[in-house]
């Protein structure tokens, strides 16, 4: 009797790990070429720079997932200024997202280079097409499981820090609506409470609760994969005080 009522719920476990093991395979199949012609790209443009013998890009991340931010590895030995020179260079490639140094430095303090919110969205986005940022049943508490997940958003949006980037929850139409709006937004601050702790500065992030109201494209409102969490990085220009604004002499 025993073996009868577990055999079925094995069957389902199993079940979901194939899918999900599925899921991850299909996106970084889709990623793989863009990680591999950003990577041949950006080799032929450093081929052709001075001083950039033996820099090579990695176009993935510390986790081993396709990425649009380089990392840039072999010029340790290179002086500031050839290493600001060669990091605008990669940048300049169509598609590059932001770059670092294996050796933990980002762009000279002189570059001038900006990474585009777009791509720093495409990243995530690229990241939550495999998997889901999942919560303890019923509460706002991040899943143990998805905590690599979350690093990994994180780094994704490091380049872009400086603009406004919206974290908005949602759930399926389970349940009592003004529940699942409270939920949705509690769940959207338990992320970025997650990403402040990785660094990503608290003053750029907003959030938002909109329950079910918004189920994703295709999906039935009830359907259980609308339990989900979205970004949308917003760039902002900088703020410059008018002579109105500055104070005055006392």
């Amino acid at each position: 009797m025993i073996a009868r009522f577990l055999t079925p719920r094995i069957a389902i476990i199993v079940g979901g790990v194939l899918v999900t093991m599925l899921a991850i395979m299909t996106a970084q199949a889709n990623d793989n070429p863009l990680a591999d012609r950003l990577a041949a790209r950006t080799q032929v443009a450093l081929a052709s720079t001075k001083g950039a013998n033996g820099v090579v890009a990695t176009f993935r991340s510390q986790q081993g997932w396709p990425s649009r931010h380089p990392t840039l590895s072999g010029g340790e030995a290179l002086n500031e200024q050839t290493r600001d020179r060669v990091a605008k260079v990669v940048a300049a490639v169509p598609g590059v997202g932001g770059i670092r140094w294996a050796d933990g430095n980002a762009l000279a303090a002189s570059s001038t280079y900006a990474q585009s919110p777009l791509h720093c969205q495409e990243d995530v986005e690229a990241l939550l097409r495999a998997r889901t940022i999942r919560f303890e049943e019923s509460a706002t508490r991040i899943d143990a499981a998805s905590q690599t997940l979350i690093d990994e958003v994180a780094e994704a949006l490091r380049p872009c820090l400086g603009s406004i980037i919206a974290i908005t929850g949602h759930t399926d139409s389970s349940g009592n609506k003004a529940g699942n709006l409270e939920l949705s937004r509690e769940r959207a601050v338990s992320v970025r409470d997650a990403l402040v702790q990785r660094g990503i500065p608290a003053d750029g992030l907003r959030v938002r609760g909109l329950g079910s109201k918004q189920p994703a494209e295709g999906l039935d409102p009830s359907d259980p994969a609308n339990r989900r969490i979205e970004f949308d990085v917003v760039a902002t220009e900088q703020l410059f005080p008018t002579p109105v604004d500055t104070p005055g002499p006392y």
